[in-house]
C-alpha cells in the first residue's frame, strides 16, 4: 500500500512539472490577427504550443462536444466527428538558434483524421504518455442560421453611467422555427473572449415574427475596465516597446517600465488587442521555432499593499487563469509588487489583477473602469429545440464600444 502511494504520488509529481514546462499556449484561426477561437463551423483551427524540456515527448489531443453551459453532452463522438476524437500529435520541430530550447508541436483541426461535422461548444484537451489531461482550451463552431444584431452603448444606469457599458442585442431567425424560446434558446455574451466574464440565463424581453430582443436596463452591464497594458519582445538583445533593460543571465531578462498605481487615475486613449498576444521576432524567419523567451519583470508601485489580496498578471498568455506564475510579491522597502514570468518572443497585452481570499478575481482595482474603453462583446446563440440531443450554435453577433473621438 506504502509503494502504491508513493508511485502514485511521484506519477502526479511527474504530471505536476510536466505541465509547468508547457508553455505558449494557441489556439486560433490560421487567418493573420485573428485571434477568436469561436469560428464557423468548417474553419481550421491550429493549436500549437511549445515543451520547454525539448526531448520530443508523445502528445495527443483530444475533442469533446459539450452543452451551452460546458457539461458534456449526449452525443458519441460518431455523432459529431467523421474519423477519431482522439490523435497524436505528429507535427513536431525543435527550437532553432535559441538560448533556451523547446520542442514545438501543432496540429490542424480538422485535418484527415478528425472532421468535426456538427456546430456546438468544444472542449480540446492535450494528453500526455499517461493519458493524462496536460491543458485544455474551449472552443466554439457555429452556423450562420441565424442572424444576431449587437449595440453597445454607455450604461444608463445613473449609479454606473461612468464606469460600465452595457448591450442590447436581436436574433433574427426567419428559418429556424422556435416555439419556445425560453426552454430552446439559450445565449452567453462574452467581453473580449475571456470566458471568465460573460453573462447568461438571459431571457428575451420582446417576442416578433422570427425575432427575439433583449433589451435590458442593468442585467447586460459590464465593467467597463482600461485599456490593456502592453510590451514588445521582438529583439531579444536590445530593448523594444516598453522594456527598460535587460540582462543576459541564463536565458534573457527583459525588466519592464514600472507601472504605478493611482487610485484617481483618469482614463486615457490607448489602442490594445483586448488582452491578447501575438509571437514575433525580427532575428528570425519562423516565430514558433525561432522566436526566444526571455524572464519577463513586472513591478507594480504602490505605497502599501492591497490588503488581504493578492496581485496577479493577467492576460490571454495564459488563458487569463490565474496561477502561483503569475502572482506577484509586495517589496516594502520598494513600496512595490514585484514577479517574473518565462514568455516567447511577440507582442502582448496585459493587465494588472486583484484575488481576494474568496478567489473573486477583480481586474478593475487597480487600472480603473471607465465607459470609454473600447472592448469587443461577442453573443453566442444556442439552439436546443425540445426532444433535440444537443445545442446548435446557429448564429454569433459581435458588438464594440468605440466612442467617437
Amino acid at each position: 500500500m506504502i509503494q502504491k502511494t508513493i508511485l502514485i504520488g511521484l506519477l502526479f509529481f511527474f504530471i505536476t512539472i510536466n505541465a509547468q514546462n508547457i508553455k505558449s499556449i494557441q489556439l486560433r484561426p490560421l487567418q493573420e490577427n485573428n485571434y477568436s477561437a469561436i469560428v464557423p463551423l468548417g474553419t481550421v483551427l491550429q493549436l500549437s504550443f511549445d515543451d520547454l524540456e525539448n526531448d520530443s515527448k508523445d502528445y495527443s489531443y483530444k475533442i469533446e462536444h459539450m452543452t451551452h453551459d460546458w457539461r458534456k453532452s449526449r452525443l458519441l463522438s460518431s455523432q459529431f466527428i467523421d474519423g477519431f476524437d482522439e490523435n497524436t500529435i505528429i507535427n513536431v520541430s525543435n527550437s532553432f538558434n535559441t538560448f533556451q530550447s523547446y520542442t514545438h508541436y501543432e496540429v490542424n483541426i480538422p485535418n484527415v483524421n478528425t472532421v468535426i461535422t456538427k456546430s456546438g461548444n468544444y472542449l480540446l484537451s492535450v494528453l500526455n504518455d499517461y493519458d493524462e489531461v496536460v491543458f485544455t482550451r474551449r472552443f466554439v463552431l457555429y452556423e450562420n442560421a441565424a442572424i444576431v444584431g449587437v449595440q453597445v452603448s454607455r450604461s444608463r444606469n445613473a449609479a454606473t453611467t461612468g464606469t460600465q457599458q452595457t448591450l442590447e442585442f436581436t436574433i433574427n431567425h426567419p428559418n429556424i422555427r422556435i416555439n419556445n424560446p425560453q426552454q430552446e434558446i439559450n445565449v452567453v455574451v462574452l467581453k473580449n473572449e475571456n470566458w471568465n466574464e460573460k453573462i447568461t440565463d438571459l431571457q428575451p424581453t420582446f417576442f416578433q415574427q422570427n425575432q427575439l430582443r433583449y433589451t435590458y436596463t442593468n442585467k447586460t452591464n459590464f465593467w467597463g475596465g482600461n485599456e490593456y497594458l502592453n510590451f514588445d519582445t521582438k529583439l531579444i538583445r536590445n530593448k523594444s516597446l516598453n522594456v527598460v533593460r535587460i540582462e543576459m543571465k541564463d536565458v534573457f531578462h527583459h525588466y519592464l517600465y514600472p507601472y504605478t498605481y493611482n487610485p484617481d487615475l483618469e482614463y486615457r486613449f490607448n489602442p490594445d488587442i483586448n488582452g491578447q498576444f501575438v509571437f514575433r521576432t525580427l532575428e528570425g524567419n519562423t516565430p514558433n521555432t525561432e522566436a526566444d523567451y526571455a524572464m519577463m519583470h513586472f513591478t507594480l508601485y504602490a505605497d502599501s499593499p492591497f490588503l488581504d489580496k493578492s496581485v496577479h498578471v493577467y492576460g490571454a498568455f495564459n488563458n487569463f487563469e490565474i496561477e502561483e506564475e503569475t502572482k506577484l510579491e509586495y517589496d516594502f522597502e520598494d513600496k512595490s509588487y514585484k514577479g517574473s514570468i518565462l514568455m516567447k518572443q511577440g507582442f502582448y497585452n496585459y493587465t494588472f489583477a486583484t484575488v481576494d481570499k474568496f478567489n473573486k478575481v477583480d481586474t478593475n482595482e487597480i487600472n480603473g473602469t471607465f465607459f470609454e474603453t473600447e472592448n469587443q462583446y461577442t453573443v453566442i446563440t444556442y439552439f436546443k429545440p425540445i426532444g433535440g440531443l444537443y445545442d446548435r450554435v446557429i448564429g454569433i453577433g459581435t458588438g464594440f464600444y468605440n466612442q467617437d473621438r
